[in-house]
């Protein structure tokens, strides 16, 4: 037997979270936060959460903000990398406390490391971002949504049934 997709059995909240990304959107555009920066954000805590169809749709995502596939594929060594600026890493830490709070919460330390490089806004903007694609994540992964397999132009491949 299938899995509820509760995004479809409840779809009122459902348009709800959806509502809530838009405001994130406009705060985070307001703060200065770009959606390439916020895309990072929405892989990152996919890639922690193991969210298959998240990943797939902020990849695609991600180039139509402007990523590059190789900051994309190189995003699990983020804090090794050459290819993320220290606003980047801010950001990046800041999504992985807000996403790994089993046990440990958002410690003073891993919050007072972005203090130097996100401004208040730019804080409560990706915190919201985090919350957000978690909630996202769960949904997905709760309701085994599936992914469909895609080409090289990212088009939807149809298989024949053999």
């Amino acid at each position: 037997m299938g899995r509820v997709w509760i995004d479809k059995q409840t779809p009122e909240v459902f348009r709800a979270m959806t509502d809530v990304v838009a405001v994130v959107r406009e705060r985070a555009a307001a703060a200065g936060v770009d959606r390439d920066l916020l895309e990072l954000v929405n892989l990152r805590v996919s890639q922690i959460n193991g969210c298959e169809t998240c990943l797939d749709t902020h990849w695609r995502s991600g180039l139509a903000a402007g990523l590059t596939p190789q900051r994309m594929a190189l995003l699990p060594a983020w804090r090794d990398s050459a290819l993320y600026d220290d606003r980047e890493r801010a950001a990046l830490g800041l999504a992985e406390a807000v996403t790994r709070t089993a046990g440990t919460h958002l410690d003073d330390d891993a919050y007072a490391a972005v203090r130097g490089d996100l401004t208040d806004d730019e804080v409560s903007v990706l915190v919201w971002a985090a919350i957000t694609i978690n909630a996202f994540n769960r949904v997905s992964i709760l309701s085994a949504h599936p992914v469909p397999e895609r080409d090289a132009d990212g088009r939807v491949v149809r298989r024949r049934a053999s």
